[in-house]
């Protein structure tokens, strides 16, 4: 995988705030060393944030999020500032950037609340000293021009300093195996299969197994049961698309632990233990429930999709309940879930963990259950013990 194949949800993402003309964008693109956003002496300018992928030394690779102005105003401009917030959503470090011509002004005073509401380390930038000199101190404030380049940086190295420490060490799976331990990884190929390639959670999950010294065997599920009749080695685990589920554990002896990609996916991200939790919610749900299906990504619908189509069936059958479905995707996740009895999640490998801890908290807050698609898929089939018996504190609570 080269550099800017790594996905959007393993880089750390630093968000720049402040308000209209500080000069975000200019600090940004002195930043990145390329033009990434539009700079005009007219406030306002960025409309929208601006994501970019890239890599800066001494981060590594990151995205890059330049935010509209926070004191944006009018109809429009509410809706620039809602924006902003959303992206502080998915924000690992923050860039506070100030005229230094203005100071700490309320804007910028509610931005470092809004910081530390969130738990998001920044940095004060404060702009334009080519002009004028600032009385903003402390550890965490760079003086800089981006006309001139001075404080660049020493700000690019503050920035790498807070962003190495957002690194995790959270593993998807490699820290339950042992060397030469063999796992079975069931991808099953449907219409629903991407052409000529596996999926990021299939890609991640063998390179995990391959970094634990274990040995990863990847085959269809319609191939499984032939394939573990002939193998000569009793494997640790299997591994499963979700949607295979009921047939996979029918064709996996009981002796073989069983769990799937998006299980391991919301442990990864930082919520499977309240994933599990939530499962109990499906079968409290009444005629005229509302539950909210929730992707990290956007892709092309097809016949058959698992969002709209497969688990609001599999809801209804499961409950005999008359359920409303609601949907959504990719960076739109809704601030009130007070409509909803229960949230539905992908594994969210298109997200960073920051943003599905605040998806998994925006429920939480709300006393709304919050949980995923394998373990939802799990709990229906009737086999969600099973699938987590790699996992003694959560296989022995249920």
């Amino acid at each position: 995988m080269g550099l800017n194949d790594i996905p959007s949800g393993e880089r750390v993402h630093i968000g720049f705030f402040g308000r209209r003309n500080a000069g975000k964008s200019s600090i940004v693109n002195a930043v990145t060393n390329q033009g990434l956003s539009l700079v005009s002496d007219v406030a306002g300018t960025t409309t929208d944030p601006v994501y970019k992928a890239m890599e800066i030394l001494p981060m590594g690779p990151v995205v890059i999020i330049d935010t509209a102005g926070y004191d944006d105003e009018g109809m429009l401009g509410e809706m620039r500032v809602k924006s902003t917030k959303q992206a502080l959503n998915r924000t690992d470090v923050a860039v506070l950037v100030v005229d230094a011509s203005l100071g700490m002004g309320e804007c910028e005073k509610e931005l470092v609340e809004l910081f530390s509401q969130k738990d998001i380390p920044y940095i004060i930038a404060v702009n334009k000293t080519d002009i004028t000199q600032g009385d903003i101190t402390g550890e965490n404030c760079v003086y800089v021009s981006a006309k001139t380049g001075e404080g660049v940086f020493e700000l690019k190295e503050k920035i790498g300093s807070l962003a190495g420490k957002q690194e995790r060490e959270a593993r998807l799976i490699g820290d339950k195996l042992e060397r030469n331990d063999l796992v079975v990884l069931v991808v099953p190929i449907d219409e629903s299969a991407p052409k000529g390639r596996l999926i990021l959670p299939q890609q991640q999950m063998i390179r995990d197994v391959l970094d634990a010294d274990a040995c990863a065997v990847v085959v269809k599920d319609t191939e499984l049961a032939d394939t573990l009749a002939s193998l000569g080695k009793k494997p640790k685990l299997v591994i499963t698309d979700s949607q295979a589920f009921a047939q996979v554990s029918k064709d996996t002896p009981q002796d073989i632990m069983l769990t799937s990609f998006s299980i391991l996916m919301a442990r990864y991200k930082g919520f499977l233990d309240t994933a599990v939790d939530g499962a109990k919610a499906i079968d409290s749900l009444k005629d005229g429930d509302k539950v909210l299906i929730s992707e990290g990504c956007t892709h092309h619908r097809q016949c058959g999709d698992i969002g709209t189509v497969k688990l609001p069936n599999w809801l209804r059958k499961h409950t005999g309940k008359n359920i409303e479905i609601a949907t959504s995707s990719g960076r739109e996740f809704p601030d009130d879930l007070s409509e909803f009895a229960l949230v539905v999640h992908c594994g969210g490998c298109m997200l960073t963990p920051k943003e599905m801890t605040y998806r998994m908290k925006c429920a939480l807050d709300q006393n709304v259950p919050f949980t995923n698609y394998g373990v939802a898929i799990a709990h229906i089939t009737g086999i969600l013990k099973r699938s987590v018996e790699i996992f003694p504190h959560l296989y022995e609570k249920l």
